[in-house]
C-alpha cells in the first residue's frame, strides 16, 4: 500500500471514532427519570433551606440525583416552572395541567444552585401529582 492510501484510511479511521463518541456524549448519556428510582422526596422549603446552608454539603448531596419536590407553584412559562420562587423546573415535555398557585410534587434532576439568585435549578422534570 502506497503511503498515501495509509494516511487517507487512518484519517478515515480517525474521523469515524470522533463521529461516533460525539453522537455518544450528545445522545447516549440521557437518563430516564420516569422510571428511574427517585433519590429524595423533600419538600421545597426544606430542600432550599439546605443549599442556603451549606452548598458544597447539599451538592454532594443533591446534584445529579433523582429528586421528587413538593410546593407550590408560582409561575409557569412555557417548560418552565418555578416552584415557592425558588426552584426552577425544566420540563422535559410541554404539561398543560401545571397552573399557578397548585400544590405539585414535581421530579427531575438536580443540575446546580445559584447562591446569588438563590435558585435551585432542575432539569428533566414532570409533574407527578
Amino acid at each position: 500500500m502506497s503511503r498515501k492510501i495509509k494516511i487517507i484510511i487512518s484519517i478515515i479511521v480517525l474521523l469515524s471514532v470522533a463521529i461516533i463518541g460525539y453522537n455518544y456524549v450528545l445522545h447516549g448519556g440521557e437518563r430516564n427519570l420516569t422510571t428511574e428510582t427517585t433519590d429524595f422526596t423533600i419538600t421545597s422549603e426544606k430542600i432550599t433551606s439546605e443549599f442556603s446552608k451549606n452548598i458544597q454539603k447539599s451538592n454532594k448531596k443533591y446534584l445529579e440525583k433523582a429528586v421528587a419536590i413538593s410546593g407550590t407553584i408560582t409561575n409557569v412559562n412555557g417548560l418552565e416552572v418555578i416552584v415557592d420562587n425558588s426552584i426552577i423546573c425544566y420540563l422535559k415535555n410541554p404539561d398543560s395541567s401545571a397552573k399557578k398557585g397548585e400544590i405539585i410534587t414535581i421530579k427531575g434532576r438536580v443540575v446546580g444552585y445559584d447562591d446569588l439568585m438563590e435558585e435551585l435549578k432542575l432539569d428533566q422534570c414532570f409533574i407527578i401529582n
